[in-house]
């Protein structure tokens, strides 16, 4: 089958590789029919993650059950499946929690596996033609009657459409309240819209890229680019000395308007952007490790924050990557019934034999290039 595989830093191919097939009894196997490109995926693009060469990448995915272990009661061939990208086994202590971002039973070294991605697994990702689903009765989501007719938005309950309401729910983002989002690429501005749909009063995005805080107002917030002059004072100003909640949805590879790497830049920005007593939802990527990163403090995963202003402030932090399962079955009846429509962030619709360039057009930050949807 065809598969993009990861060769090396900003070197992806789409080759011929091993079939993908049912393995264990609970495995399910899918045509995918919609994959997305990441941003995280970018992380990796780039190398700077322990990323293996000779992987197929790929987390965002969805398509149609074309086969089935003999331990697979619930779900059947032909359903229209949409997968977490974090794979859980449905019975460990973490999964019986509903923390399905950090089961023990995956084969990782660290709580958690995912699909095509570095330091989660061996697990084979999706942007590919077929893809192995383990322990599918669990991670399948089986889609409604329209799953085709709104396949583009179907296919963000996979990541980023749960990741950005899961920033909103470590905010603890309530009705009528004013949330910050830092970072306007795909899962900001699902969190920004995920703070819409929880009753925020005003969510204010900042970025600097034209065409994503074009997307930030399309999804009815005030949108903020931090290349022109101070943006704290731009969002104290607009929220009369703070915003209530905020969230953080750019991670470790954050930089400032001058283009240094800055790490530490959006977090000390939200301490100083919520006013005192609010909370913040981290959900950007942070490593424990980083080669690539500036300086030797950054490289081991840590970060010169602001921890006395933020103790000062009785500030809290919710962190960690979200338990898709906790969401998604309940952000697809809203899809369904037409109340959200996270497709309007996708640019492009693109063949498969296409990833290599749309890999190289979304890490330049090309002007338009705001989320792309493979079809193998």
């Amino acid at each position: 089958m065809k598969a993009l595989v990861y060769k090396g830093p900003k070197d992806v191919a789409v080759e011929e590789v091993r079939d993908a097939r049912v393995e264990r009894p609970t495995d399910a196997l899918v045509r995918i029919t919609s994959t997305n490109i990441c941003g995280s995926d970018l992380h990796m693009y780039e190398g700077r993650t322990p990323m293996e060469t000779g992987r197929v990448l790929g987390h965002e995915n969805l398509g149609e059950v074309v086969e089935t272990g003999s331990g697979v009661d619930r779900v059947r061939v032909g359903d229209r499946v949409c997968l977490p990208f974090n794979i859980g086994c449905g019975f460990c202590e973490n999964c019986e929690r509903g923390r399905t971002g950090f089961c023990l039973t995956v084969d990782s070294d660290t709580p958690g596996g995912a699909y095509g991605f570095a330091a989660m697994g061996s697990y084979a990702g999706g942007q590919a033609e077929y893809l192995r689903v383990p322990w599918a009765d669990f991670n399948c989501l089986v889609l409604p009657e329209d799953a085709q007719e709104k396949e583009n938005d179907y296919v963000m309950l996979a990541d980023i459409f749960p990741t950005g309401y899961h920033a909103t729910e470590l905010a603890d983002v309530s009705p009528g309240e004013t949330v910050v989002v830092y970072g306007a690429g795909p899962v900001g501005l699902m969190a920004a819209y995920s703070a819409t749909l929880r009753g925020a009063s005003r969510t204010i995005v900042v970025d600097r890229l034209p065409d994503r805080l074009r997307l930030a107002e399309k999804a009815g917030a005030v949108a903020v680019d931090d290349s022109r002059g101070d943006h704290v004072e731009q969002i104290l100003d607009l929220t009369d000395g703070g915003a209530d909640k905020g969230c953080e949805c750019v991670g470790y590879q954050a930089h400032d308007p001058e283009g240094n790497e800055r790490p530490e830049r959006t977090m000390n920005d939200l301490v100083a952007s919520v006013k005192a007593t609010g909370a913040i939802g981290v959900v950007g990527v942070f490593l424990p490790q980083d080669e690539g990163a500036p300086n030797s403090l950054t490289q081991e995963g840590k970060l010169p924050f602001d921890f006395g202003q933020f103790w000062f402030k009785g500030q809290r932090i919710g962190t960690g990557q979200a338990n898709v399962k906790a969401y998604n079955r309940r952000l697809a009846q809203l899809i369904r019934h037409d109340r959200a429509k996270p497709s309007f962030i996708v640019s492009h619709e693109l063949p498969l034999d296409e990833a290599a360039e749309a890999y190289r057009n979304f890490d330049d930050r090309v002007d338009g290039w705001t989320k792309v949807v493979l079809k193998p």
